[in-house]
């Protein structure tokens, strides 16, 4: 996945000495002190280094790195000094160069895990979401958090300001939204063949989900904007990275995808856009990728080579 950022020692990271009698010396060796206090640092992140956790984990522990991270990517302070939010700006302000990526549904599971992989790609982030608070303190001033009703047309203006891409990870953004004037590319995460694959209990609890992700595609093949549409396996909470993947037609209504792979998949999509629009089915498999811009320029060329 996206390459591993230096560690960081938090600036909040504490070294505890034990406690020793002050010296009866009037003068101390500062130099001697400090070249000790050092070699701790280093060996606390040595000891760091050494510990595996998971993609996700690190990105977190990136995002909540503190001032030096923020620095790192040229961002402003994460709250005000007062803890209130900035307001919004103004709407009647002129349109700034397209060069953002807007994520709906990024309250989700596969929302969030797509919003991480865009900051760590220093992706330019907007995301639609629920709770404006709770989107700022988990992704600070990383991401341009929007609430609102994307039915409004105002505040659909507005959630589209210097928007490039488009991803929706979850079905029901695109069949209830309006005008999409400006945006050049749309990718889709759709679970549309695992509900028309599904059967019994599960096809009748699934019936609004299909009947939406159906709505999406539509609107989306209609809206002649260049789009990019991934039909998923069965989506799953297994960790990303560790498989390998399958595009066969007609695996997406019988294999599984994880969560994760699908979130860098979708953020992999954004800089490969079609003339017009493409489809492709992936579940985890057997083909390691090792070159994604040159796997989806290939699913590409086999898509519009079929009759």
């Amino acid at each position: 996945m996206a390459g591993v950022l230096p560690s960081i020692l938090s600036p909040q990271t504490s070294l505890t000495r034990p406690y020793q009698k002050p010296c009866s010396c009037r003068a101390m060796n500062f130099s001697s002190f400090i070249f000790n206090e050092e070699k701790e640092k280093r060996a606390l992140v040595r000891c760091r280094a050494k510990k595996k956790i998971s993609f996700t984990d690190q990105i977190l522990d990136y995002i909540e790195g503190g001032p030096k991270l923020r620095k790192w990517y040229g961002a402003p302070d994460l709250l005000p000094k007062d803890g209130s939010i900035v307001e919004d700006e103004d709407e009647d302000q002129v349109d700034e160069a397209r060069d953002a990526v807007l994520v709906s549904n990024g309250d989700s599971d596969i929302g969030q895990m797509v919003i991480l992989s865009l900051i760590v790609k220093r992706a330019r982030v907007k995301a639609l979401v629920k709770d404006k608070r709770a989107a700022l303190e988990a992704f600070g001033t990383y991401v341009e958090s929007l609430t609102g009703d994307s039915r409004d047309k105002p505040f659909l203006r507005k959630a589209l300001r210097g928007v490039r891409t488009i991803i929706c990870p979850n079905e029901g953004f695109l069949s209830n939204v309006g005008s999409l004037k400006g945006v050049q590319h749309v990718v889709l995460l759709s679970q549309l063949s695992v509900y028309k694959g599904a059967g019994g209990i599960q096809a009748f609890m699934k019936s609004n989900s299909r009947k939406l992700a159906e709505q999406d595609e539509s609107v989306l093949v209609a809206s002649g904007i260049p789009y990019t549409i991934i039909r998923a396996g069965l989506l799953k909470d297994s960790p990303g990275g560790t498989l390998g993947f399958s595009f066969e037609k007609g695996s997406a209504a019988k294999g599984s995808l994880s969560k994760e792979d699908a979130a860098f998949i979708c953020v992999e999509a954004v800089d490969t856009v079609p003339q017009r629009g493409f489809t492709f089915e992936v579940v985890n498999g057997g083909e390691k990728i090792s070159d994604w811009k040159e796997c989806l320029a290939r699913l590409m060329d086999k898509v519009e080579g079929e009759p």
